[in-house]
């Protein structure tokens, strides 16, 4: 029989097996009231879990069992994240729990996980070739094996944004554990990363030379998409604002189109869905280029309809295939680059595109918050960053001027 082993003043501490043990009363986040037991090889590290528990218990409730790392993860994903936000939101968060933050921190209790465990952890993630660690070179056909599976490591290393996505979403995993007073602290927000430069400088944006060019070309060849290159050039719409856009939000008549849908591809589903926030949703004015470019699509996609027949699969999508049917976001991107080698003009991305109607508007002088109601920015300071990006020519004049002011 196990004889009890206090010194004055430790409470409730036995010698348990090996070492020693200790409980508290506490309180459970379902409200029962039940012991909750510490064990540790000396008395001295007993003693000190004890007060720590005894003070965890004093502020609030305390979990009768902490799941690990993995459990968390797999309900915060399934309870919290999939109902409550957008489906690609979830398919970002599901991937990095699969491929980086489950393999590496997946087994460490919720309670035992330390910023040192997190930090060491991310650290090396940042230094990891992923092609060996996610053996991706042994999936492939052995005639393309140019890595791990060859003894010869391509070190492809993650990105700075996705580092910073991996400590994001493990940190919002772990708030939701502090919410549910499953542990006292979220370790993930004390991690540090390395500090990266900007890429504002990288973005790219046409001149209005540049974009008349782009548009010019794709009207010249009768270009399907030429409304939608419009709307992105003019209106600053995204891709899949764009490609979600129904004929029941436009009045031509009325000169205005609402933006309240969208079109994303997530996983295998194309989604016909609400827009990124509710600061997107929004009424805009239609300026005659974009109406004029509205009812040659109209009369481009009846057109459409009649050759296509009984094979017409189509809905109120204003941009579809020749069938009628959605059209996929890469192979926007890919006829939006296309468009771009016939135009001959420098390639840029559809999201650039969407920047080149911000520098644009800060070259015609138009007041920022004017542009970020255009833009449907959510906050100012975005909108301010498409500002910096002037056209060169614009900042030539400026400084031309200012130069003239101060020469007198």
């Amino acid at each position: 029989m196990t004889g009890r082993a206090r010194a004055n003043g430790e409470g409730s501490i036995f010698a348990y097996r090996n070492g020693f043990a200790a409980y508290s009363w506490v309180r459970t986040p379902a409200g029962r009231r039940q012991k909750k037991w510490v064990y540790g090889k000396t008395r001295e590290q007993v003693h000190d879990k004890w007060i720590v528990l005894q003070q965890r218990a004093k502020a609030g409730p305390v979990a009768n069992r902490v799941p690990t790392l993995g459990e968390h993860l797999h309900y915060w994903l399934d309870e919290v994240v999939r109902p409550n936000l957008a489906p690609l939101t979830y398919q970002t968060y599901e991937t990095i729990v699969r491929l980086y933050i489950e393999p590496g921190l997946g087994a460490k209790r919720l309670d035992r996980l330390q910023v040192r465990d997190v930090q060491t952890w991310i650290n090396g993630t940042a230094r990891a070739c992923q092609c060996c660690v996610q053996e991706k070179d042994v999936r492939r056909p052995p005639d393309k094996q140019r890595c791990c599976a060859v003894s010869r490591c391509c070190q492809t290393t993650i990105s700075p944004r996705t580092l910073s996505d991996i400590r994001g979403c493990l940190r919002s995993a772990l708030g939701q554990a502090v919410t549910e007073e499953l542990i006292s602290r979220n370790v993930a927000a004390a991690v540090k990363l390395p500090k990266v430069r900007s890429r504002s400088n990288r973005r790219q944006a046409w001149t209005s030379d540049e974009a008349r060019r782009f548009l010019e070309s794709a009207r010249a060849d009768d270009d399907p998409l030429y409304a939608a290159y419009v709307l992105i050039l003019v209106l600053g719409l995204r891709k899949g604002e764009v490609l979600g856009l129904t004929w029941a939000a436009i009045d031509i008549d009325q000169y205005a189109v609402k933006i309240t849908l969208q079109l994303q591809r997530v996983s295998r589903q194309l989604l016909h869905r609400e827009t990124k926030t509710e600061g997107s949703d929004a009424a805009l004015p239609l300026p005659d280029i974009c109406v004029a470019a509205l009812r040659l699509r109209c009369g481009a996609q009846q057109g459409a309809r009649d050759a296509a027949g009984s094979a017409w699969r189509g809905n109120d999508l204003v941009f579809t295939t020749r069938f009628g049917t959605p059209i996929e976001p890469r192979n926007f991107n890919r006829s939006w680059d296309a468009r771009c080698r016939k135009a001959d003009v420098r390639k840029i991305t559809v999201h650039d595109g969407r920047r080149s109607c911000g520098t644009l508007l800060a070259d015609l002088d138009v007041h920022p918050r004017v542009a970020m109601q255009i833009l449907r920015h959510a906050q100012f300071a975005l909108t301010m960053e498409i500002y910096t990006l002037a056209s060169p020519e614009a900042t030539k004049e400026a400084l031309k001027r200012l130069g003239a002011s101060l020469d007198q």
